[in-house]
């Protein structure tokens, strides 16, 4: 079988990808592409998981109308939001979206309950308020107790194509409740939150085979005979695995989309004070692997702007006029809570620039223009400091996802960290998605080649750092302005 499909949902827009390997060469053919978003009902953000299922059949009926008849097929979301199955494996209430504000303030009071560092000594993964612990913790008590599964997005869209339950591990380890050394669920968190192990599917690895689609799905809806393999749902996790292989030299990327997710790739997580105290995460890898990684608020703050300007221009043409606008004129803390979800991402940007006593961009470009110096000024920030937690110099920054496409953040991010930026593929997540099919269909023997086969099937662009006037003078701006800004930065 060469027909390999990629679901792959972000939390702004989700698509369906065809996979096939032609003389030695990973091709792709999207086949459905649709939008997403969560919505606020009675003052609560949710998703609509049943717009995203019906989404995923209508693209593999789309398949199945050009000719496709059999496939294999995987899913990557976004993490932390989880599902309520009651007995009868019926869902018991909409899905909460992260970003809503019932977990305002809940992190400060978990943490009076329950030691921080114990926590981080645990699990590895840093401290955000939206973490499911935290969102588990607000959530209504009842609820959870009625609850007989608890499953993460991309695992429900599993069993309601298949039937099956899981909880697969590169997303399950952002719950903040799995145990590095046990390598399951930790039960004193579980004691804590007063959940149960049974309440939790079976951990499942990237790789295994799910088994068929079920019938009825396919009779109903006239679907392709889809083999299921579990994928690495995490859609950083998929990111990572579609980075291409850096012979020779040591590398560090970014997936770049609504978030910015700066790290590594390790054999060992890095769960000890340092790291707790910077605010690094190990979320699992595929293969044994982890990622020790750096959130960073990303495309967000591009993306609310956009929006509330009633999406008069797209991203191309905002960083078209933010190459026209005067670069480093007003910088914003990336990271700082109050960029989350603001109830106006503009204001917000523009009260930021006024408390720090610089100029308030007015225009798309200049709004645009402080968001790109914000983000490349932040990336050397916490590369320098990711460099100093893994003891690892870093030659080159591969960037990967839609941020990839930006040529002006690009060459920003390399002209900062006077390094080597490597931007591409755009669509390392379905790549990542599509590689574990294929190495699990036998079409790949391991990552390794995946990779190799991901970086000569696609395009990588090469930046080279280019000289900053009064480069010192910014820096030290820059650096006066993010230390203010970190001690709020756990979000």
């Amino acid at each position: 079988m060469n027909n390999h499909i990629a679901v792959d949902i972000g939390a702004s827009s989700g698509r369906l990808v065809l996979g096939t390997l032609v003389d030695g060469s990973l091709k792709l053919e999207e086949i459905h592409r649709f939008s997403n978003g969560f919505t606020e009902q009675e003052g609560s953000c949710f998703w609509d998981i049943d717009y995203l299922f019906n989404e995923i059949v209508s693209g593999l009926h789309k398949a199945k109308s050009a000719g496709i008849t059999e496939c294999t097929l995987g899913i990557d979301t976004w993490a932390v939001d989880y599902v309520l199955l009651d007995a009868e494996g019926k869902r018991i209430k909409e899905v909460y979206a992260y970003r809503d504000r019932r977990t305002d303030g809940v992190m400060d009071e978990v943490g009076k309950l329950l030691s921080p560092e114990k926590v981080y000594a645990k699990t590895g993964i840093q401290q955000l308020t939206f973490n499911t612990l935290y969102q588990l913790y607000a959530h209504d008590r009842e609820e959870l107790e009625a609850a007989d599964q608890i499953l993460m997005v991309p695992d429900y869209l599993y069993y309601r194509l298949s039937g099956r339950k899981i909880n697969e591990v590169t997303n399950a380890s952002t719950m903040q409740l799995l145990n590095l050394a046990t390598r399951d669920f930790d039960p004193e968190l579980l004691s804590f939150l007063h959940l149960r192990r049974e309440q939790f599917a079976p951990l499942t690895e990237p790789g295994e085979d799910l088994g068929f689609i079920t019938a009825d799905l396919v009779q109903q809806y006239d679907l392709p005979q889809c083999r299921l393999i579990c994928a690495a749902t995490h859609d950083t996790a998929s990111a990572v695995l579609g980075v291409p292989a850096q012979q020779g030299r040591s590398s560090a990327y970014i997936s770049s989309g609504t978030w910015s997710l700066l790290g590594v790739e390790l054999e060992r997580p890095i769960n000890d004070s340092r790291a707790m105290a910077a605010n690094y995460t190990n979320e699992w890898g595929a293969y044994g692997t982890y990622r020790f990684l750096k959130n960073i608020m990303g495309l967000w703050l591009i993306q609310e702007v956009r929006r509330l300007d009633g999406g008069r221009y797209s991203f191309a043409e905002l960083a078209s006029m933010a190459a026209g606008s005067e670069g480093f004129r007003s910088l914003i803390p990336c990271n700082h809570p109050r960029f989350l979800n603001p109830d106006n991402m503009i204001e917000e940007i523009r009260q930021s620039c006024a408390e720090s006593g610089q100029p308030v961009p007015e225009t798309p470009g200049e709004l645009a223009r402080c968001i790109f110096d914000s983000l490349a000024l932040s990336y050397r920030s916490y590369l320098a400091e990711l460099e100093g937690l893994t003891g690892q110099g870093i030659e080159v920054l591969q960037i990967v996802g839609g941020g990839a496409n930006n040529e002006l953040l690009c060459q920003l991010t390399a002209d900062i960290i006077g390094r080597e930026v490597q931007a591409g593929p755009t669509e390392s997540t379905a790549l990542g998605n599509l590689a574990v099919q294929m190495i699990q269909s036998g079409r790949m023997t391991d990552i390794h080649e995946a990779r190799s086969v991901i970086g000569t099937s696609f395009a990588i662009k090469s930046y080279l750092p280019q000289p900053v006037p009064q480069l010192d003078q910014l820096l030290a701006r820059w650096d006066d302005l993010h230390s203010a800004a970190i001690a709020s930065e756990n979000i």
